[in-house]
C-alpha cells in the first residue's frame, strides 16, 4: 500500500513543481530538474545525512524516468492540471504523511536515536518542497505558517511510538495515515497556521 501511493505521490509533486517551473519560464530542463529534486530531494538529504546507499532513485533509476515523463506530460496538459488545485493537495497531504513514514522506516532501519527517527521523516516529507521552494527564489512554504511540518512530526510520532509498543505495523500505518492526513487537510480548509516571529523594529 505504502509502494502505492508513493509513486502516485511522487508523480503528483512532479507535476505541481512543472507548474511552478512553467510559472517561472524555465526551459524543458530545468522543468526536469525541478520535478526530480521535489519529488526526489527529501529521501536523498535523508539518505546523505543517514549514510544509507545507495540512494533511492541509484538503486531504482526508473524512477527518474516517471518523474521526468510527468513533469513532460504537465507541460502538454498545463491548462488542465492547473485547475486541479484540490485532488493534488490532497495527493500532496497523502504524500506527506507517506513520506514521513518511509523516511522513519529509514531511520529505523540504521539504528538510529529515536530523535533521528522522527527528523528522518520529516526531512523526507517536507524537504522536496523546500528545495523547490528555494530553486525558484520563493520563501518555503514551510517557512510561512503552514501547518506541514508539525504534521509530520506528529505522523512520525504515531509511527514510530507504535511500532515501540508493538502494535501491529499495518495498524501502525493506517492510525498514522487517519490521523496525519485529516490534518493536514484540516489546516488548509481552516488556514490553521503556526505562530509567526514579526519583527518590524526600526534599529536605525
Amino acid at each position: 500500500m505504502l509502494e502505492v501511493i508513493f509513486y502516485i505521490a511522487i508523480t503528483a509533486e512532479a507535476m505541481t513543481a512543472a507548474l511552478a517551473a512553467g510559472r517561472r519560464n524555465m526551459d524543458w530542463f530545468g522543468v526536469c530538474l525541478l520535478a526530480c529534486v521535489t519529488a526526489l530531494g527529501g529521501g536523498t538529504i535523508r539518505d546523505i545525512f543517514l549514510d544509507h546507499y545507495p540512494l533511492y532513485w541509484v538503486a531504482n533509476p526508473y524512477v527518474l524516468l516517471l518523474i521526468c515523463g510527468a513533469a513532460l506530460v504537465t507541460i502538454a496538459l498545463a491548462r488542465v492540471v492547473d485547475r486541479l488545485r484540490w485532488p493534488f493537495l490532497l495527493l500532496d497531504g497523502l504524500g506527506l504523511v507517506v513520506f514521513t513514514i518511509i523516511g522513519c522506516n529509514i531511520g529505523m532501519e540504521v539504528g538510529a536515536h529515536p530523535l533521528i527517527v522522527l527528523v528522518a521523516g520529516m526531512v523526507t516529507g517536507i524537504f522536496g518542497g523546500i528545495l523547490r521552494d528555494v530553486l525558484c527564489n520563493d520563501v518555503p512554504l514551510v517557512f510561512r505558517g503552514e501547518l506541514y511540518a508539525t504534521v509530520s512530526i506528529v505522523t512520525g510520532a504515531i509511527y514510530y511510538f507504535g511500532l515501540a509498543a508493538n502494535i501491529q505495523s499495518d495498524v501502525v500505518i493506517l492510525v498514522a495515515i487517519a490521523v496525519g492526513f485529516p490534518l493536514r487537510v484540516f489546516a488548509i480548509i481552516k488556514k490553521w497556521e503556526m505562530p509567526k516571529f514579526v519583527y518590524d523594529k526600526d534599529l536605525r
